[in-house]
């Protein structure tokens, strides 16, 4: 088997940066150790960058998601007993849409399978191999054979725990984590938003986030401690809690009901410097992780296919191989802004076990100098709407 680019992981990301060869002509293959069922039913994301939302329409993959999507224009901020709205349009002139990762990984399968693109699912063995030579390759074993797909490079869009990090030697890497020592205990339901934006809450028992899927779907999120198990926590008991972390008329008119999903996020910031070796290009997770406060990590993913897509277009398309070698310092100025973005976002909105008298009034006064200020607020927009992708030159 041969293709221009090998693409392990058929995640959003993996996904995305086929659709977007596959319509420029450059062939490409995906290699999958899951099922499409099991990548379908992954919980996560749902809120968009304008970047993101421009990158999808430029796949030829956004009809659902202009039709059912919902623009937010802004966001709230719940502290002290209030609720501050921050204007993401006015203080921008951009705004973000609640899509589901789910839903968008739908949208692209359904794509590349209209466009006849080959996916290679429950792929298991996957190994890519001469990395620094002209002519790597991937092996894997499929259907009870062992397979050989030649190509001119890899992307690797297969995660935090994936093979393609790890196959690069430790001593050609550098990374960078911080651990928090708190999770996200999150659930789904079949329940109207309890508000038409999303709400972040800081509150004494800890952040909550109040978010949705659609208007009909939403998801809710409360910090537990790291040790937290899922089941301990039953409908009601998350119910409770997340009340007693709102503003009285929030609690008042949330709408309970059955969980249809429910599990505990760890929260970690890890960066893997650099993002590329020899013709192996990590993407989203693969290379980066932030905490989901800042609503970070599946953008990010998309600004890092948004710039090998480009590079891989100079490549195949006017012949320019040298292009190769900015994709991981480009990459790396905007991954780091939104390490800083998400980091500052959890340090503001959550409780941490060491956090004293004098943390937690700092804390306080962090969020009123945030709102009071316009140029905190245009800070937080402009992050938050996600900043502009960088081209390549």
């Amino acid at each position: 088997m041969k293709t221009q680019v090998a693409i392990i992981g058929a995640g959003p990301s993996g996904l995305l940066l086929g659709q977007l060869l596959t319509n420029a002509g450059i062939s490409n293959i995906i290699i999958e150790r899951q099922t499409p069922d099991y990548v379908l039913s992954r919980i996560r994301a749902g809120v968009l960058e304008q970047g993101m939302v421009d990158l999808l329409r430029k796949a030829r993959v956004s009809a659902r998601m202009d039709a059912e999507g919902i623009v937010h224009h802004g966001i709230e901020l719940a502290f002290a007993g209030r609720r501050e709205h921050i204007d993401l349009k006015a203080l921008t002139g951009s705004a973000v849409m609640i899509y589901g990762q789910t839903e968008v990984t739908r949208d692209l399968m359904a794509a590349r399978a209209a466009a006849g693109a080959e996916t290679l699912y429950e792929a298991s063995n996957v190994k890519p191999h001469d990395l620094q030579s002209a002519a790597p390759f991937v092996t894997f074993d499929k259907d009870g054979q062992s397979l050989r797909l030649d190509c001119d490079y890899i992307a690797g869009c297969d995660g935090y725990h994936g093979v393609s990090r790890q196959s690069i030697p430790s001593e050609a890497i550098k990374t960078f984590e911080r651990v928090y020592p708190f999770g996200w205990l999150g659930i789904l339901a079949d329940t109207p938003p309890v508000h038409e934006e999303l709400v972040y809450a800081n509150h004494e028992r800890g952040f909550a986030l109040c978010s949705m899927r659609s208007a009909t779907r939403t998801r809710y999120y409360v910090q537990v401690g790291a040790d937290e198990q899922v089941e301990d926590w039953s409908d009601d008991r998350f119910w409770a809690e997340l009340k007693s972390r709102l503003p009285a008329d929030l609690a008042e008119r949330l709408v309970t009901g059955p969980s249809i999903e429910k599990s505990i996020a760890p929260l970690r910031s890890f960066v893997v410097e650099p993002m590329q070796h020899g013709r192996l290009f990590l993407v989203g997770d693969a290379a980066h992780i932030v905490p989901p406060t800042g609503a970070k990590g599946l953008n990010l993913a998309a600004s890092d296919v948004s710039t090998l897509f480009d590079i891989f277009c100079q490549v195949f398309h006017h012949g320019r191989s040298e292009a190769t070698a900015q994709y991981s310092s480009v990459c790396l100025r905007r991954v780091w802004k939104a390490e800083r973005f998400s980091w500052w976002m959890t340090s503001m909105l959550h409780r941490f076990p060491d956090t004293d008298a004098f943390g937690q009034r700092i804390q306080q006064a962090e969020l009123e100098y945030l709102v009071g200020s316009p140029a905190a607020r245009q800070s937080l927009a402009e992050n938050y709407v996600g900043l502009p992708y960088e081209a390549i030159t």
